[in-house]
């Protein structure tokens, strides 16, 4: 068999944005007009859609494979990629959908920036959305789940973690938690704004069965990171994420040696390369599948020992499914991200639900990252 075609689909959908607030994809509330808007709260801009890039692989055979590349800003850069570099580097080559040929792919498309500047950013972004739809065929060719083909006993559930609390004051956030853990979560990440006082006082109201973790949201003051860390110290915080700019590694290897609160890292990183200074203080790593593909997570994996968290944010079903397949096969994974209106929208274009009930997801079975697309789904590419 040989790769036929390769398309990417940029996607942008509306969405609620108040709704939103305080969970994935918009943690902080946004000032200024327009698609993309400026966080109130540190320099960083956000959509006001819901927006990701979809990867379409199709065989000769006429197999079709699907993946997504993480895209929570201008979608149309990835896809761009897509099709202008990767898509001349892949249609045309033989695919037997073997471990060794997938990754014989993965240098290919990376060696077509090698010398030329792109060794991360939005390039990894547009080769992991096709790294997935590849691991997606493979699973097909087998008759298998992509998770076992990665691993020959993983798990059918995936214990996860609530992303975010929808409300206003740190009542009705912790409201917002309580009654997930009356579903069976026992832990919620809580993000942090500009009012580190409210965060900690949604975290004393919480039920005594649910633990918090903490996104910093890169910006924690570096002159209060280490006594808001010990805070969460004296709170038993489950780990603080992303508390100071991604590229201060000393700053981030002090906070750890200061706190015993776990450091959790990797979302905004693309490659173990790239990740290789933060894991002499990372407890946590949180690779998100979009960025890194299903190829570059598995070799995170086999190279950290600690505790591997994937990262979910604004994603639909293939990057979700990724997600789920892979932390069914990564023995050192423990908890998946639970978004409640993410998972909501990417439910919405499948044949089949992704589920979560009882604080755990369900890994996929069908063959493949086992998703199709319903109606709904066809009328949004029209």
């Amino acid at each position: 068999m040989r790769i036929k075609s390769v398309q990417a689909i940029p996607i942008r959908l509306p969405r609620d944005i108040a709704i939103s607030r305080g969970t994935a994809g918009s943690p902080t509330s946004l000032v200024g007009e327009g698609g993309y808007r400026w966080s109130t709260a540190y320099p960083v801009l956000y959509s006001v859609n819901f927006e990701t890039a979809l990867v379409r692989v199709e065989l000769s055979n006429g197999l079709v494979g699907w993946g997504e590349a993480q895209a929570p800003l201008a979608p149309e850069v990835a896809c761009s990629i897509v099709e202008h570099l990767l898509r001349p580097a892949l249609v045309g080559e033989e695919f037997d959908g073997t471990t060794e040929r997938i990754s014989a792919l993965w240098e290919r498309m990376y060696a077509t920036m090698r010398v030329r500047g792109q060794g991360g950013g939005f390039m990894f972004d547009a080769m992991s959305g096709v790294d997935i739809a590849l691991w997606d065929l493979a699973g097909k060719i087998a008759g298998k789940p992509v998770c076992a083909l990665l691993c020959a006993q993983p798990k059918l559930r995936i214990p996860v973690y609530l992303s975010g609390t929808s409300g206003s004051a740190p009542q009705e956030r912790a409201a917002f938690a309580a009654r997930y853990a009356d579903e069976g979560i026992s832990v919620v990440k809580l993000y942090y704004e500009s009012e580190w006082e409210d965060l900690l006082a949604i975290a004393d109201r919480l039920p005594k069965t649910m633990r918090f973790a903490v996104d910093g949201l890169w910006h924690l003051p570096p002159d209060r990171a280490i006594a808001m860390g010990r805070e969460l110290d004296a709170r038993n915080a489950r780990w603080l994420e992303c508390p100071l700019y991604p590229e201060e590694v000393a700053a981030h290897v002090a906070l750890a040696a200061a706190i015993r609160t776990p450091l959790a890292l990797g979302e905004s990183y693309r490659s173990l390369r790239e990740l290789q200074p933060f894991l002499s203080c990372a407890k946590i790593i949180q690779p998100d599948l979009s960025r890194y593909g299903l190829t570059g997570s598995m070799g995170i994996a086999k190279a950290f020992a600690g505790e591997i968290v994937p990262h979910l944010s604004i994603a639909m079903g293939p990057q979700i499914a990724a997600a789920l397949h892979f932390a069914a096969a990564t023995k050192n994974c423990s908890l998946c991200e639970f978004n409640p209106n993410v998972l909501d929208t990417a439910n919405a274009f499948l044949a089949e639900p992704l589920i979560c009930a009882d604080g755990h997801y369900r890994t996929p079975q069908a063959p493949g990252l086992g998703i199709e697309w319903n109606g709904r789904f066809d009328q949004l590419l029209r």
